[in-house]
């Protein structure tokens, strides 16, 4: 399918850096692809934020806009590619936990040494960076997801995801790298 007259001028338009044609785009297209966001991924937030990159990266991308398709294809399929990306992203944080939480497991194994340990770990967390340790703290501690995070934070849901995976690194290069705990072995 072609894409239409219309369609080619916005696309020309959004090309050159017009405003008033990524605008008339967005106030187009948004409830449709926001609709459609949620009913994949079920949330609000995760919806708006992935409907949201979709735009800014058509606006960063727009002078190599090459469409094919039909122009509602494409966004729609750029919105499902994100959801994807997103997803991707959440189950590697999750393969992170799970390090994180096997290596507190093997802390605690060693009764006599699980005092000590424990307290290296609390302490490798203390010395965390001020915003890596408290976005590490609200995910862990409180339990709260990337997105609730970002929103009483006021940041991205991808400098959540940073912190996260920077407080991870920082605690096991200092507590495994630096020889305070040795590594377990395996049996």
């Amino acid at each position: 399918m072609n894409v239409g007259k219309d369609t080619e001028t916005l696309i020309k338009k959004l090309i050159k850096g017009d405003e008033k044609a990524y605008m008339y785009l967005i106030e187009t297209y948004y409830k449709k692809l926001f609709l459609y966001a949620y009913s994949i991924s079920k949330s609000q937030v995760l919806a708006e934020d992935i409907v949201q990159n979709v735009f800014m990266r058509i606006w960063e991308n727009r002078k190599q806009l090459k469409i094919k398709e039909s122009f509602k294809s494409f966004l729609y399929k750029s919105v499902y590619n994100e959801f994807i990306n997103n997803y991707r992203k959440q189950q590697s944080s999750i393969s992170l936990d799970t390090v994180f939480f096997e290596t507190i497991n093997t802390l605690s194994d060693d009764i006599s040494a699980d005092d000590h340990r424990l307290a290296l770990v609390h302490n490798e967390i203390e010395n965390l960076p001020t915003k890596c340790k408290q976005v590490f703290l609200l995910s862990k501690q409180e339990g709260l997801t990337n997105q609730e995070i970002s929103e009483h934070l006021n940041i991205t849901v991808k400098a959540v995801e940073n912190h996260i995976t920077n407080a991870y690194n920082i605690i096991r290069g200092n507590l495994i790298g630096g020889d305070k705990i040795k590594k377990p072995s395996k049996k």
